[in-house]
């Protein structure tokens, strides 16, 4: 059995809270089941099927386990869903209340699909839909009782097969543990709703440097950066922007996080907070740079990397930027 499980934030705590205590919150995991997959900001997959035999409990109690510990240790609910398959567990968890455990068997599967909408599969977008709305296939049961033949004819060989399965709740995908992030993310709460611009740029740029610094450390690089503003009534507005480059470097972070939030025009908002994610981490030996003649660009680098050892050896806070150092 394969468990999703996705950590809750408090009412007081942002998504990007919860991404930073994923680590630890993924370390009780693996006390349960060594193949734990993480699946930033908020959720992992967990397979208990080993975990089962060893503890002599079944997938259900060990999801209470989970959530026990989870509670004990960081003081994060969660909402956990349990199936043979990662498709399955996924699809039990959005079904769940917050802070239980739905399960559904291998038995139950069919009738637990068979009502559902066809966009409730994975893989399955809105123009797969609408395709399939087209020939009356509207719901995972009919799908699932529609010939192979047929559905691979309207979506073609590869896809129809992988949908007609997945309606039948069979779903390939393994649980890789030890996955790598593909996202990370910081956040910066005002102690008042803060109108002052210059304020708002103090805390991307320090947002830039923190996630810059620990992609270095873990020798990542992103492809885009997402900015999420919170206001005084609680709503956000997200924009995402793709890099020039895939990078770590603090300055092109910045560059990129001011120019989101210029876009924005918040001249007049009450901004609350501001959280920045770097998506599409690779490692960074495999990305590639464009070499620049540019003397200034080079030194930021060379005087980044002398920055990066002092921290690793003092503390972050022993080098930071001249306007974050009040």
């Amino acid at each position: 059995m394969i468990l999703y499980v996705r950590f809750l934030p408090e009412p007081t705590l942002e998504a990007a809270g919860v991404e930073a205590a994923l680590p630890a919150l993924l370390a009780l995991a693996e006390d349960i089941s060594p193949v734990v997959q993480a699946l930033p900001p908020d959720a992992a997959l967990v397979d208990v099927g080993g975990a089962e035999r060893y503890f002599g409990r079944d997938a259900g109690r060990l999801a209470s386990l989970l959530r026990v510990r989870a509670l004990a240790h960081r003081g994060v609910d969660c909402v956990i869903g349990a199936g043979p398959s990662p498709m399955l567990a996924r699809m039990a968890a959005c079904d769940a209340s917050p802070g239980t455990t739905l399960v559904v068997t291998e038995e139950e599967s069919a009738a637990y699909l068979a009502g559902k909408p066809v966009t409730a599969l994975d893989g399955v977008g809105r123009a797969t839909a609408r395709t399939l709305c087209a020939y009356g296939l509207d719901s995972v049961g009919r799908l699932a009782a529609a010939p192979l033949a047929v559905i691979q004819r309207i979506l073609g060989a590869r896809a129809g097969r992988e949908v007609w399965e997945r309606a039948r709740g069979i779903d390939r995908t393994p649980v890789v543990p030890n996955a790598l992030s593909r996202s990370m993310a910081a956040e910066r709460a005002f102690g008042l709703d803060e109108l002052d611009q210059d304020e708002h740029r103090r805390a991307l740029l320090s947002l830039a440097e923190e996630l810059g610094a620990r992609m270095r450390g873990e020798r990542q690089v992103c492809t885009s950066l997402t900015l999420t503003v919170r206001y005084a009534d609680r709503s956000t507005t997200t924009r995402t922007r793709t890099l020039r480059e895939p990078t770590a470097h603090s300055a092109a972070l910045a560059g990129a996080a001011y120019g989101l939030h210029e876009g924005l025009g918040l001249q007049r908002a009450r901004v609350r907070g501001l959280s920045l994610r770097a998506e599409g981490l690779a490692e960074a030996e495999r990305a590639a740079r464009q070499l620049t003649f540019d003397p200034a660009d080079e030194r930021a680098r060379r005087i980044e990397e002398v920055a990066d050892r002092a921290r690793a050896k003092f503390g972050p806070r022993a080098i930071v930027p001249g306007s974050l150092a009040a």
